[in-house]
């Protein structure tokens, strides 16, 4: 069985833009390199999972949406950082899909590529709609950090709550 790290995007590898798909916009999150080396180092896999409203919004295609993606993985693979998988969900808040976080499809299309061992994966978001898609499907372990979207830490469904990805070497172990 394989343990994975389920990451959220916007907000926990990147800063937080509204509607972010060019590449002249990402800014990664500071720490995130030396943080995904060392869950890397622990052998988990790395899984990004993100809700891209945007696309059914018409703000941006699916194209833009994976020219970023292509990029942001390949800035990963040049410090020697391997992303096992992004899944994305192009759809809005008011389509009724079964990928949008909180709902689990996109964990499940993870489940296709690996055995997941859910008590011993973990999941990294910046809202409590990331936390209830782990809790909706089985992983035990979650952190949402706060360098993402601002939400209150007292109504937080996270097992932890950390300034930013880069704190995680003091939960993960």
């Amino acid at each position: 069985m394989q343990k994975v790290v389920f990451l959220d995007r916007d907000g926990v590898i990147n800063i937080e833009k509204d509607y972010l798909y060019k590449i002249e916009d990402f800014e990664f999150i500071d720490g995130v390199f030396d943080s995904l080396k060392y869950l890397l180092s622990l052998n988990f896999k790395l899984v990004v999972v993100t809700n891209q409203s945007g696309i059914a919004r018409g703000y941006y295609t699916s194209e833009d949406f994976d020219k970023l993606t292509n990029w942001m993985v390949e800035e990963f693979k040049k410090d020697g950082i391997n992303i096992s998988g992004v899944f994305c969900c192009p759809h809005g808040p008011d389509d009724g899909c079964g990928c949008r976080k909180p709902n689990i499809g996109m964990v499940k299309s993870t489940q296709k590529l690996f055995d997941i061992d859910f008590e011993n994966s973990w999941l990294i978001g910046d809202k409590n709609s990331d936390i209830m898609m782990a809790k909706n499907s089985g992983i035990k372990n979650t952190i949402q950090v706060k360098s993402g979207h601002s939400f209150d830490q007292n109504n937080s469904k996270a097992d932890f709550v950390l300034d930013s990805i880069k704190d995680i070497k003091n939960i993960i172990k």
